[in-house]
């Protein structure tokens, strides 16, 4: 998931698409890419299957980009990572849109549901266990996540520039991880995650300054910026685990304490407390 997800022009080539881009000219106006990252990751995107080329014209033969199911169901991902940046990170170059909920024809910010009883949920009221295939030594990626080459740099983005020191870091995501469970001192860190010491002093400075966690006594606690990343967090879990599941079972089971039943995340509108469905959001400048 990380490798797929900690990538930004990944993740706005996906929000384009959802928009309804499909051709490789409307990628390229739409976003400030280069032609050589644009074709890279056009690539990529087909190879890991959220996207789908098929030709539309003969001669000469040309080819659009469509979103296939595992591409189109990353759209609450999205939806969070919006709701994230456009509340706790100030520093964007022009103010990000609010969201309009079509079906009520309301400005809203989504909240996220329980399936089974309907209810919003934070992290308090969920029980987090391992499931059969998951242990934090198989759950980390063996190398480090997609990176940039160094001709990305004409062409960065910076759209989502504080939920890649996230996605786009496999320690700073288990680390949020490992945060919202439990652990707070380094040594606990670095014995659940394996991360080498260097790493982990790293993402540890790189996430208190950014005010995701707040270090006092030798501790390392969520702020409420940080808490606030829980439905990102939640939502990537859930498309990983439906479209990179374990033969033997899920990685990790998620239980709603006030229901008692399985958890399954369901993003919902604070004005009518409907579900949320990715075709009634739309932004509102």
């Amino acid at each position: 998931m990380l490798g797929v997800l900690g990538d930004e022009w990944t993740l706005l080539l996906v929000q384009q698409s959802l928009l309804g881009a499909t051709r490789y000219g409307e990628f390229a106006a739409r976003l400030p890419i280069s032609h050589a990252v644009l074709t890279k990751r056009l690539t990529a995107l087909t190879t890991d299957g959220l996207l789908e080329r098929t030709l539309y014209q003969q001669r000469p033969p040309r080819y659009e980009y469509v979103l296939t199911p595992k591409g189109r169901s990353l759209w609450p991902v999205l939806t969070a990572i919006w709701e994230w940046e456009r509340r706790w990170v100030p520093d964007h170059a022009e103010r990000l849109p609010t969201m309009h909920h079509l079906s009520c024809d309301a400005e809203f910010a989504p909240q996220l549901t329980c399936r089974a009883c309907d209810q919003v949920v934070t992290e308090k009221e969920l029980t987090v266990a391992w499931g059969p295939s998951g242990s934090w030594k198989r759950s980390m990626p063996a190398e480090s996540t997609r990176r940039r080459a160094t001709s990305d740099a004409a062409g960065r983005a910076g759209l989502f520039p504080e939920t890649m020191t996230i996605l786009g870091n496999r320690w700073a995501f288990a680390l949020l991880v490992a945060a919202f469970v439990g652990t707070t001192r380094f040594n606990d860190f670095a014995g659940q995650l394996g991360a080498p010491p260097g790493s982990l002093t790293d993402r540890l400075q790189s996430l208190t300054a950014g005010g995701v966690l707040d270090a006092v006594g030798g501790r390392y606690a969520l702020t409420e910026k940080g808490r606030a990343t829980f439905p990102i967090l939640i939502t990537a879990l859930q498309w990983a685990q439906r479209w990179f599941a374990a033969p033997e079972g899920p990685a990790v089971l998620l239980r709603h304490q006030s229901c008692g039943d399985a958890f399954e995340a369901v993003l919902s509108c604070d004005q009518c407390a409907g579900a949320l469905r990715g075709a009634d959001v739309e932004d509102r400048h």
